[in-house]
């Protein structure tokens, strides 16, 4: 009798440490950025018209129906001069992958949450152009903001994986351009210690998500550890980043919004939580709160005098609102929320993309109730 219930004992064991283990893995190409689980909440939400949710979500559809409207930019030679050698000509050359990715996008997400065929065709009209169009990338910052840019790309994919018109042949080829064009950029970058290391590492853990590259993506989640407190000083500061004189604000933003966007992507496909790792003082919740606290009392900011901190007049799309609407379920903070709560629903439309859809798409690590 004592073997017997030893046995079941073990079996019972054995299938609580399986379950454990498969915890947050998301299938091959999918879930990494959106789980389905997160998704089916929000729809839920949505259906009861519940708040901030329904506002979110009607915030969305106008970009969505917008993006409806928007012919793509795609091109050969992703061309992107050195932001500090040539203002304008980044900016102008960067914006065709900026308007054609956070378009799909948002038209990837709606059909998520509307089931409407529209927003899923004009998703895989982006990504199909970018596909067969784009071969390569050049100049100082090509690589660098096709990893912060086309971020968008690849959840477009995830999103639409499902999607019946998306054509084996279609993600064939999608696949082949993440694969010889997309993470050929992030990767020669990943090594960078400071904020473009951050996002080239977010960019190819999303490219490894849809190519199925356990090994690769392995890869990133070493780098990310190997570096993470060489980052984050015991006080909260990025070594890196506060060094850019009147921009450090922005630059420190600049760097946690991929990492921490990584953490949720690594959560998502392994079970790994590096949500919490701490050393010496060090962590990420104390780098975010660092990041609050200058940007609400910039004179404090001991590295340059009168920094630049996040426009706050703007309803949406200012920084580091997104971010920290994001942090906000994941570390429990009062502060975060406090801080966000007046621009509800916030939306990060412009240039970088980590949390484009924050108020929308919540996060959480113990499941969605």
């Amino acid at each position: 009798m004592n073997k017997q219930f030893s046995f079941i004992r073990f079996f019972i064991l054995l299938a609580f440490c399986f379950a454990f283990a498969l915890h947050g893995q998301a299938k091959e190409g999918e879930g990494c950025m959106h789980p389905k689980e997160q998704i089916a909440f929000v729809r839920q939400q949505v259906k009861q018209k519940k708040e901030p949710y329904y506002s979110a979500f009607r915030q969305l559809l106008v970009q969505a129906d917008s993006a409806l409207l928007v012919t793509e930019h795609a091109v050969e030679d992703f061309r992107v001069p050195g932001f500090y050698s040539d203002k304008d000509g980044h900016r102008k050359q960067s914006l065709a992958l900026q308007v054609d990715g956070f378009s799909a996008y948002s038209c990837a997400l709606a059909w998520q949450l509307t089931g409407k065929k529209k927003y899923a065709d004009k998703a895989r009209y982006f990504l199909n152009a970018w596909a067969t169009k784009n071969k390569t990338y050049s100049l100082l910052d090509g690589s660098l903001v096709l990893s912060y840019s086309g971020t968008t790309l690849m959840i477009t994919a995830q999103l639409l994986k499902d999607y019946k018109k998306f054509t084996p042949a279609e993600q064939q080829q999608f696949a082949t351009w993440t694969r010889d064009v997309f993470r050929k950029a992030a990767n020669s970058i990943r090594y960078r210690n400071n904020n473009s290391g951050d996002w080239s590492r977010f960019a190819s853990l999303l490219a490894d998500c849809y190519l199925g590259d356990k090994e690769d993506f392995q890869q990133n989640v070493s780098m990310i550890k190997k570096d993470l407190f060489e980052k984050i000083a015991p006080d909260g500061h990025m070594v890196e980043e506060v060094k850019r004189q009147g921009n450090g604000i922005w630059y420190t933003y600049f760097s946690l919004a991929p990492l921490t966007a990584s953490c949720w992507v690594i959560y998502n496909f392994t079970g790994e939580n590096l949500f919490f790792q701490e050393k010496n003082g060090a962590s990420i919740k104390k780098a975010l709160d660092y990041l609050l606290h200058h940007n609400q009392h910039p004179g404090e900011w001991s590295f340059f005098k009168n920094p630049v901190t996040g426009d706050e007049h703007t309803a949406t799309g200012f920084w580091p609102a997104n971010l920290l609407e994001a942090m906000g379920p994941v570390y429990g903070s009062d502060a975060y929320r406090s801080f966000v709560a007046p621009y509800r629903p916030i939306m990060y439309p412009r240039h970088d993309y980590a949390w484009t859809f924050p108020t929308l798409m919540p996060l959480s690590l113990n499941g969605y109730k």
